[in-house]
């Protein structure tokens, strides 16, 4: 039987996947803004296409980080304390995206329209790549020490592997949101999503084997939870080939699933990885945050519970319910704004 910590760490870890899903394609669509679209109508369609969601989707990110501030406040306040800068830079960059989505159709001055289209470019590459980057300093490991504090510097953050993490997850995103594209969009837009993610099919099939043999190497993750990760690796192989399978065939809607999946299973890797530790020190393996000592009291545990059970079913019905109503595929051909 589970116990409360293990639960919540089961939570906050299925907070961030779904969070990497479901913001992962609004990501994607973001960059296909610029590297897809070709006209004014076709990046309206594309912003169109998550007009109604893309706020939605980033409340997982604020529900993953109040769980983790709820159930593990030692974990929240180490990583965001020494991720500060990290996590400025992410919500920014967040704010930014917002706001152009809702200047953007205010003007129609090709200056007021192009320089909101660059804000939104940024917006969704910056956010995937600082995340990835976070991600993979923190299964590299850190330096925590005996009180909980994380003291890193520029190149305990930044370093080639890291660099690695966060070009994949932003690569992942892009081609996520070319498969939502294929089934949102319509006629010539719709297939240039297909065609475009074709080609990205070889370029991440290259980072994520470099990111699985990196990690191998930087890490202990395979030490610790090797078979269940290699057989983790080997599902990931099989669901990238269904992937271009499904992409070659034009099954727009299993490309979708199975690109998702994908991130899915990276994300999700991550956590495996790490458990029962949830931040590794670089430092000394006895100073590792555990989803023990970095954990709530029993007592606070128990209540938080109770609560999460009772909301938690409501948010994802009416998330449910938001894709099922604005489920139509989106026209660039009709004069559209937002």
């Amino acid at each position: 039987m589970l116990s409360l910590n293990e639960f919540w760490f089961i939570l906050v870890a299925f907070m961030f996947v779904g969070f990497f899903f479901l913001e992962g394609f609004d990501f994607g669509v973001g960059m296909s803004t610029k590297f897809v679209a070709r006209t004014d109508a076709e990046r309206r369609a594309f912003i169109n296409s998550i007009g109604p969601v893309w706020d939605a989707n980033e409340v997982w990110l604020i529900t993953g980080i109040g769980a983790m501030f709820a159930a593990f406040p030692n974990w929240y306040a180490s990583m965001l304390s020494g991720f500060y800068l990290v996590f400025v830079i992410i919500l920014l960059a967040l704010i930014g995206r917002g706001v152009a989505f809702e200047f953007r159709g205010k003007a129609e001055s090709p200056v007021w329209r192009t320089t909101w289209d660059w804000v939104i470019l940024f917006g969704s590459i910056i956010p995937p790549l600082a995340f990835g980057t976070m991600f993979t300093a923190v299964i590299q490991g850190v330096p925590i020490d005996g009180d909980m504090q994380m003291r890193a510097s520029f190149s305990d953050i930044v370093n080639w592997y890291t660099l690695l993490g966060g070009v994949t997850l932003t690569m992942l995103c892009f081609m996520h949101g070319l498969t939502f594209g294929t089934i949102r969009l319509m006629y010539d837009l719709r297939d240039r999503c297909r065609q475009v993610a074709k080609k990205l099919l070889p370029i991440n099939a290259v980072l994520l084997v470099a990111v699985g043999v990196a990690t191998f190497f930087k890490t202990d993750l395979f030490t610790v939870h090797g078979n269940l990760l290699e057989y983790l690796f080997l599902v990931g192989i099989v669901v990238y080939l269904f992937l271009g399978y499904f992409l070659t065939r034009g099954r727009d809607g299993w490309a979708f699933f199975s690109s998702g999946l994908v991130i899915m299973l990276v994300t999700g890797s991550l956590f495996i990885g790490l458990f029962p530790r949830v931040m590794i020190s670089s430092i000394n393996e006895a100073y590792n945050l555990t989803i023990h000592n970095a954990a709530s009291g029993a007592y606070s545990l128990k209540v938080i519970t109770y609560l999460g059970l009772t909301l938690l079913p409501f948010v994802l019905g009416y998330q449910i319910w938001s894709y099922y109503v604005f489920r139509k595929r989106i026209n660039h051909k009709e004069h559209m704004e937002y």
